[in-house]
């Protein structure tokens, strides 16, 4: 199968880059925010970081067709992808495929449901980090996109690597999506409350917190028969000590927006409470991140 169109859903700062990039051999159009895409659509989308140039890419508020042979990456905040699918369910197509490439667990059961079995949703995940500066302007760190295994998998991989991402099809991305998601439960709620870059909360006297975090985060995952590396607390500490860009929910407190804090921490206490697995740590990452979103939407309510 080859795509004909590719569709970025969610033009923030990963899925511009994601379509800033794979422009340069591909008919991609990205969708984002009216101020985002006037900037891109005269100007063009500057990428800077690991990647410096500008794009010349096609950018528009809303997707008002979906050809044949599209694939969309879904590149949303998690808690807008039912929205964001179902805004466009009258264009899905039987050979449409969705790429659900968003931080969270459940993300992809949302989108099928929302898609009721008219397109082909696969699972990925990604180690990619971008900062949003400004419209038109998005900062890029290069990392690997692992894709589940499935009939189309190899020609999306594929599709990517030739455009200089580093990706690869994936014979357990549900344990791969759960690796991930502890990094971030760790990582994001840190960095939003301190509103610091990701490699600060490395230092040593949070050593205890993001070893609890992890330590209610594994215990969960193995309730749900996920398979966890054997050192994955130093593994993860050695990670964070790499990452030098500001996390996405740190730019989203920063702004003033909305977290995805639901999908993260917030579904580790859901599931601890579905096994009886006690999550204090999590959940009070929870609640104070929750008291920021309220406290960032106060002069809103005022």
């Amino acid at each position: 199968m080859t795509f004909k169109k590719v569709l970025i859903l969610g033009a923030g700062a990963i899925g511009s880059v994601v379509g800033a990039l794979l422009s340069k051999k591909n008919d991609v159009m990205i969708v984002g925010n009216k101020a985002h895409v006037d900037i891109v659509n005269s100007n063009g989308l500057l990428i800077s970081g690991d990647v410096n140039e500008t794009f010349r890419v096609q950018a528009d508020t809303q997707i008002r067709e979906i050809p044949k042979e599209t694939l969309i990456f879904l590149t949303t905040k998690a808690y807008d992808s039912e929205k964001a699918i179902r805004d466009i369910g009258q264009f899905i197509r039987k050979d449409t495929v969705i790429l659900v490439l968003q931080n969270g667990l459940g993300n992809e059961e949302v989108v099928k449901h929302a898609v009721s079995g008219e397109a082909k949703v696969l699972r990925g995940i990604t180690t990619m980090a971008a900062e949003f500066l400004k419209a038109g302007e998005v900062r890029y760190w290069k990392g690997e996109t692992r894709i589940e295994r499935n009939i189309v998998a190899e020609k999306v991989a594929d599709m990517m690597s030739a455009c200089s991402f580093k990706t690869s099809v994936s014979e357990s991305i549900r344990d791969e999506v759960w690796g991930k998601v502890v990094v971030n439960s760790v990582v994001n709620p840190l960095t939003a409350i301190f509103r610091v870059r990701n490699r600060e909360i490395s230092l040593q006297p949070l050593a205890s917190v993001r070893r609890q975090i992890v330590q209610e985060c594994v215990r969960v995952g193995k309730a749900e028969g996920i398979v966890f590396p054997k050192d994955i607390e130093k593994d993860i500490d050695r990670e964070i000590l790499s990452y030098t860009n500001f996390s996405s929910m740190c730019q989203d407190i920063m702004k003033g927006k909305r977290t995805e804090i639901d999908f993260l921490n917030g579904k580790i206490v859901e599931l601890g409470e579905k096994h009886h697995i006690p999550t204090q740590v999590n959940e009070t990452l929870v609640h104070l991140i929750k008291f920021l979103e309220e406290k960032n939407e106060l002069p809103r309510k005022n």
